[in-house]
């Protein structure tokens, strides 16, 4: 059964009072870490996997994409996304990551943003994607990090004042299923280690071109309530590679 809280109307809510859903690309503390390890877009095919509002897929159009697939499973964020960020470029289609036909060879990049902590196997969409890329083609990613996957529950240690004490990394080696609570409600979420991720990615027959743990962009650090508590320890995980 495939979990989509982003249908759910009072989750779907919160989401959109987000940072990131109200001022978009902007609005995310790692967009000046990610930016940067985005390939060049000018006349590629492009696809991202669990688009959301769909402002990665106006991006690679803004900077000369040809073609952008953005897939969600929620219906809520494609209707939004084409509300939001529509192009004559751009096809947005509500269907679950899983159930995505990924024909051979029928894009030049492919990108997913905090999405694979949801999914159960990351060498499936390993397999999925480098099937799916041209000769060449870049796929640029991120996730929750495993430190902040591996406990579980995805909160601080507080004292008897409600101080953050510190962050919780336990059964860290252990992968699979986690239940941990995002604006109010529980989800389901996959622990996987760094060494997963770096290993499904090479055994794949991908060659990993860049890793970044990113601290979050200057200007969010002071006008963000609680960013500044995310340079304590890393939240995501970035990772860009090429199809050899």
């Amino acid at each position: 059964m495939k979990e989509n809280k982003y249908d759910d109307e009072i989750f779907f809510d919160r989401y959109s009072q987000m940072s990131r859903s109200v001022n978009g690309l902007k609005g995310a503390g790692e967009w000046h870490a990610l930016r940067s390890m985005f390939p060049a877009f000018k006349g590629k095919r492009v696809l991202d996997l669990g688009c959301g509002f769909g402002w990665h897929c106006l991006y690679a159009v803004e900077h000369g994409a040809v073609e952008v697939m953005g897939i969600d499973i929620s219906e809520k964020m494609i209707k939004g996304a084409k509300q939001r960020n529509s192009s004559p470029l751009i096809q947005y289609k509500c269907v679950a990551i899983e159930d995505f036909e990924f024909k051979p060879s029928c894009y030049d990049v492919v990108i997913s943003l905090l999405v694979f902590h949801y999914l159960e196997s990351f060498k499936n969409i390993c397999e999925k994607v480098y099937t799916c890329l041209s000769e060449g083609g870049a796929f640029v990613f991120s996730v929750e990090h495993p430190v902040f996957t591996a406990y579980g529950n995805q909160d601080w240690y507080y004292d008897e004042k409600g101080n953050s004490l510190h962050w919780p990394v336990d059964n860290y080696f252990t992968e699979g299923h986690r239940k941990a609570v995002f604006l109010g409600e529980e989800v389901t979420k996959y622990h996987k280690t760094l060494t997963t991720y770096m290993n499904d990615l090479i055994k794949s027959g991908f060659e990993v071109t860049g890793l970044v743990e990113p601290e979050p962009d200057d200007v969010l650090l002071t006008s963000v309530p609680g960013m500044k508590d995310e340079l304590r320890r890393p939240m995501m995980l970035l990772i860009s590679a090429v199809k050899k």
